[in-house]
């Protein structure tokens, strides 16, 4: 079986390395254009990228796959599947019908239940219990294809996005395997998306992740854990930008102002929300690392009755 496959980040990178030490026939990468990150501004290479040029594999980087020229070169290659995961290039009806067996999406989230861009991080903010991998037949709706494998795994209470997303790329990971063992064996069964049950992962907008102290202990909590580790809760005190890494929701005081500090000690800072309070026990303050509560307040006093914005 000769496959193209198309990814970008590290969800997607670990896809491609089962992929190969599987032998599943990939001999052609598609990765986004290399971009400027970090302070020295300097071109980066996407992690799909990296495996490429690891294992000497033909690559190809285009800006959009809506140009013939890139077309042809991907009908030349006669491949029997394409794989995408987290590539962030729509594909053209052009570029869909080109395999034999039509182009796969390794997809985070249990369709038809957070489609779109930022599955993990919106489970998480909803307070789902479930969350899971499915690999889909691409169409051209925005992840509306049928199902040809679907895996579930429960969200733990600690988990973070950093946390689930690598737990959900292990999962695709060996979940594209399996698809295309099964591919090689004659084919395996689809199943179509209920049309009940659908809902939208909006892109990440970093104010977004703001914290909002009117709202429940309990949204914060999750909001906290949605946004680690990028782009991180926050919000300010004394004109200070804080991060706050790790919370916990608790019962709070009555009567008390949103954004109030009811407590501030080793145990954590506590701010009062419109239902319960948030108990902050990692925080940052710009240019400076990440700390537990009682070292982070031996830098920056906290105390009772101050109050947080938002």
């Amino acid at each position: 079986m000769r496959a193209i496959f198309a990814g970008t980040p590290e969800f997607a990178a670990a896809g491609l390395r089962a992929l190969l030490a599987a032998n599943a026939g990939v001999g052609l990468v598609l990765t986004q254009p290399d971009r400027p990150a970090g302070r020295g501004l300097k071109q980066t290479h996407s992690a799909v990228k990296q495996v490429a040029i690891e294992h000497g594999l033909a690559l190809l980087q285009p800006v959009t796959l809506r140009e013939p020229a890139i077309q042809q070169i991907l009908r030349d290659f006669a491949p029997d599947v394409m794989v995408v995961a987290a590539y962030g290039l729509i594909l053209p009806p052009e570029v869909l019908a080109i395999p034999v067996h039509g182009c796969i999406n390794i997809h985070a989230s249990l369709l038809p239940r957070w489609r779109g861009a930022a599955p993990i991080q919106r489970a998480l903010l909803a307070g789902d219990e479930e969350t899971g991998v499915c690999i889909m037949r691409m169409e051209a709706g925005l992840d509306t294809g049928p199902v040809l494998l679907r895996r579930a795994t429960p969200i733990r209470p600690d988990d973070t996005a950093g946390t689930l997303h690598d737990r959900l790329a292990d999962i695709g990971a060996r979940a594209i395997v399996e698809t295309i063992a099964a591919l090689k064996a004659g084919g395996i069964a689809e199943q179509a998306q209920p049309e009940a049950g659908v809902t939208y992962a909006a892109k990440i907008r970093p104010a977004e992740a703001a914290l909002d102290f009117g709202r429940s202990a309990i949204e914060l909590e999750r909001a906290v854990r949605a946004w680690n580790p990028w782009p991180i809760a926050h919000s300010a005190l004394r004109g200070q930008a804080v991060r706050v890494w790790a919370a916990r929701a608790e019962a709070g005081r009555p009567g008390s102002a949103p954004g109030t500090v009811l407590s501030a000690g080793s145990d954590g800072v506590a701010i009062a929300c419109g239902e319960g309070q948030l108990t902050c026990t990692e925080l940052q303050r710009p240019g400076r690392g990440r700390l537990q509560a009682a070292e982070f307040l031996r830098g920056f006093p906290i105390s009772p009755g101050e109050r947080f914005a938002g």
